[in-house]
């Protein structure tokens, strides 16, 4: 480990929520003023800002941010649901949303902004100590795991902290239990080569860096003793959404005989969801698939299917890792336990 500085994804500070902006990693470092929930909003939409937990918080912030400029009833209203609609599939967002909503929704307008902010600021603090917990929890179901394969991006970039199934691997390597992670590139938008890696190299964790068509094939020749990716909501029976490419990944592990581990807070559960069919798919420009960084890949005029997320069926899952503990075997029952502990 190299022991270099924390990365901060989100900062709040001189009323503005200041947010690393992803879509420009790994190549520059820049950070984005937010001051507005359009602005926020908009940060979302476009991956600036993302990530599961991550996105919960910025909402969280942005709520905050409109109250300080426009407090009042209307900008409440307003800011929540241009927040909320930014992204539909992780259920964090609608949750850090809802508490900051709840937390000022009966107070006059002077007393809102400030009642906001200390809701986002405790949501983000809750994150951070949850990403701790997280890691420990996982790095000890996974004792005498060297070599983990991980999809899209879990770390500091996706969570606060050091992350979701990134701080479990980070606890692996500071145990020095770990010799390699292999990464996905995680097409159409690279969160793995562009972000993963960066984070990786940050750690000084050792790691390659492979096409997504060639998981499978590497976990059935034993290049990795399990897989552990992030979730973006975890539905009431265990089912999980996450990055598309999950579900195949899943699959090949099961064919492989390793563990396939989902790590996220108990905020990417939803208890509201039955099933992972209730789960909505955002579809996203098609011209995410057909071009990479702006350069067209394909044929004008070719039409393109742009999921961002699939659905792991609960029964191909090993273990739910959380803060509060591990659902395993991942079911109905394991799953409520979690949000009752």
């Amino acid at each position: 480990m190299t022991g270099r500085r924390q990365l901060v994804a989100l900062r709040y500070e001189d009323d503005t929520l200041w947010a690393l902006d992803q879509t420009q990693l790994p190549f520059r470092e820049v950070e984005l003023p937010l001051r507005s929930a359009e602005e926020v909003a908009d940060a979302i939409v476009r991956l600036s800002i993302r990530g599961a937990p991550l996105i919960g918080v910025a909402g969280a912030y942005g709520v905050a941010v409109e109250l300080q400029r426009n407090p009042g009833s209307d900008a409440l209203n307003h800011a929540c649901a241009l927040i909320r609609d930014a992204r539909p599939t992780a259920v964090n967002l609608a949750w850090a949303v809802d508490r900051v909503a709840r937390a000022v929704g009966r107070l006059v307008p002077s007393e809102q902004a400030a009642a906001a902010l200390a809701e986002a600021r405790a949501i983000h603090a809750e994150e951070e100590a949850a990403s701790a917990a997280m890691a420990g929890h996982g790095a000890d179901l996974l004792i005498g795991t060297r070599r983990v394969l991980t999809h899209c991006n879990t770390g500091a970039l996706a969570a606060p902290g050091n992350g979701t199934a990134l701080a479990v691997v980070s606890e692996l390597a500071e145990r020095g239990l770990l010799e390699e992670v292999l990464a996905t590139e995680t097409r159409p938008l690279l969160q793995g080569a562009r972000l993963t890696v960066y984070e990786l190299r940050r750690l000084g964790i050792n790691h390659k860096l492979i096409v997504d068509s060639a998981a499978a094939g590497l976990l059935a020749r034993g290049a990795a003793d399990a897989v552990i990716v992030g979730c973006d909501r975890v539905a009431a029976n265990g089912d999980v959404a996450n990055k598309v490419g999950t579900y195949s990944l899943a699959l090949a592990a099961r064919a492989a005989g390793i563990e396939f581990v989902v790590a996220g807070p108990t905020s990417t559960i939803d208890p509201n969801c039955a099933t992972g069919a209730d789960i909505k798919i955002e579809e996203r420009d098609p011209d995410e698939v057909s071009r990479v960084h702006g350069q067209q890949v394909t044929m004008e005029g070719t039409r393109c299917l742009n999921p961002a997320f699939d659905v792991t069926p609960a029964a191909l899952i090993t273990a739910l890792v959380t803060e509060r503990g591990v659902a395993r075997p991942v079911g109905p029952e394991t799953v409520a336990s979690l949000l009752r502990a």
